[in-house]
């Protein structure tokens, strides 16, 4: 990755471009797909020169490492502050899959992507941080299943429950549309009452 400005406007500048370029990338990204838009295509969608997009990031793969930490990142900063509040398991649950459907449907772009990619994200020492953060995430959410207790749950195989919550949340990204007749809030209610009794 190239060296960040060290002045504070310009490293500040620099830092939102630098956001900015990501954010465009995974569109462009989610539409076209990684594997089939070379960095020229890529600079030409952003209006960038081939140059510039190497001024932000060190290749095509520094950026895709970007949109997978802009996905888990704040999600991960989202949750620790739930777990910081004392709710009841059922409560808590809840909170967490409404907190992960908003954000899965604001990144939907970002989803797409990591989700086109995973079979290259699950190996290389390049992605051991967003395997870890990925591992991170699915922990916490184990650990809200495993604090309902029956007969408040409808699943009797934990392990099985985290795998369909996962399957539902992550593919949320490939069906939802602005405009259709559930709010991410609704989705997320939905997924967790078809766990809890």
């Amino acid at each position: 990755m190239p060296p960040r400005p060290t002045r504070t406007a310009l490293r500040d500048r620099y830092d939102r471009r630098q956001a900015e370029v990501t954010l465009d990338a995974a569109r462009v990204f989610a539409a076209r797909g990684y594997d089939q838009t070379s960095v020229p295509q890529l600079a030409s969608e952003l209006g960038l020169a081939a140059g510039s997009l190497y001024h932000y990031f060190g290749g095509k793969e520094q950026l895709l490492i970007a949109i997978c930490n802009e996905l888990m990142e704040p999600l991960l900063a989202r949750v620790a502050d739930l777990q910081a509040e004392d709710l009841e398991p059922a409560d808590h649950l809840r909170a967490l899959v409404r907190i992960w459907v908003r954000h899965v449907v604001e990144h939907r772009d970002h989803m797409l992507v990591f989700q086109q990619e995973r079979h290259v994200i699950d190996h290389g020492d390049q992605w051991r941080q967003v395997r870890a953060d990925r591992k991170r995430f699915e922990t916490l959410v184990d650990a809200a299943l495993a604090a309902i207790e029956p007969p408040a749950a409808r699943f009797t195989d934990r392990r099985l429950a985290l795998s369909a919550l996962l399957g539902m949340v992550n593919h949320t990204a490939q069906w939802y549309r602005p405009r259709g007749r559930l709010s991410p809030e609704q989705i997320a209610d939905g997924y967790v009452d078809l766990l809890l009794a």
